[in-house]
């Protein structure tokens, strides 16, 4: 996990990332705070890997703060004026995020430290594939790798390069991509109805339209998937 701090003067702005980083399966937060001394300090005491930091501090900038810091860990600085980006880049951060910040942007910025940390392991995949005679896989949560049997899992939903697995009893977090988790179950069982969603068929209570009802949870079913789903349930139906 990366241990994450964040630095700005703006509420707002600190609730914003907080919500963010909560939602990244390999970033943790310690503390957010709008002292860029108190930031300072617990960056000096080797409690952090990685800071978001606002520029315009009223203690200290953000560049100065850089400066301080000379290093220690890594930096994302955030700004709503684009003329800091240049002395940002300069100092070596790992990148730049312009106010309003976009997910998408900041998961992007997120993924560059996952890769400069070296925590990635190309040669170890992040979901192990369910083999012949077996009824379980296993994947990536964290610090550990958690097997989940496939009878349980209700469905998968997926959000750029991460996954969310649904169990019965709990939702497990993974760094995987749709595609490659698709490629790691079953086909008999599991198919994929929408570009965020892989269902157990199994576990599907009621259909209705382009809607399936697994639980409490309401599924769409995509265009591109839709005339393959309907085919597979066709060869299942009875009646």
């Amino acid at each position: 996990m990366i241990r994450c701090l964040v630095v700005d003067d703006e509420p707002l702005a600190l609730d914003i990332l907080e919500d963010y980083i909560s939602k990244v399966p390999f970033l943790t937060l310690v503390k957010t705070t709008t002292s860029a001394i108190e930031g300072l300090s617990l960056v000096q005491s080797d409690a952090i890997d990685l800071v978001f930091l606002d520029v315009q501090m009223p203690e200290l900038t953000g560049i100065q703060f850089l400066k301080i810091i000379n290093g220690k860990c890594d930096v994302i600085l955030t700004t709503a004026y684009s003329q800091y980006a240049l002395d940002g880049y300069e100092l070596d951060v790992v990148d730049y995020l312009l106010k309003p910040i976009a997910f998408d942007r900041f998961y992007k910025a997120a993924q560059k430290v996952l890769q400069n940390s070296g925590n990635t392991n190309s040669s170890a995949p992040e979901v192990l594939p369910a083999q012949k005679n077996h009824d379980f896989i296993f994947v990536k949560t964290e610090h550990k790798i958690q097997k989940i049997y496939l009878d349980d899992i209700l469905y998968i939903e997926g959000l750029k390069d991460y996954i969310s697995i649904f169990t019965k009893s709990e939702r497990i977090i993974t760094l995987q991509n749709m595609k490659k988790m698709e490629e790691s179950l079953p086909s008999k069982s599991f198919i994929r109805v929408h570009k965020s969603y892989i269902i157990a068929l199994g576990k599907i209570e009621s259909i209705e339209r382009s809607r399936i009802q697994i639980g409490e949870k309401i599924i769409p079913i995509g265009d591109t998937y839709r005339e393959y789903f309907f085919k597979q349930i066709e060869d299942k139906n009875i009646g």
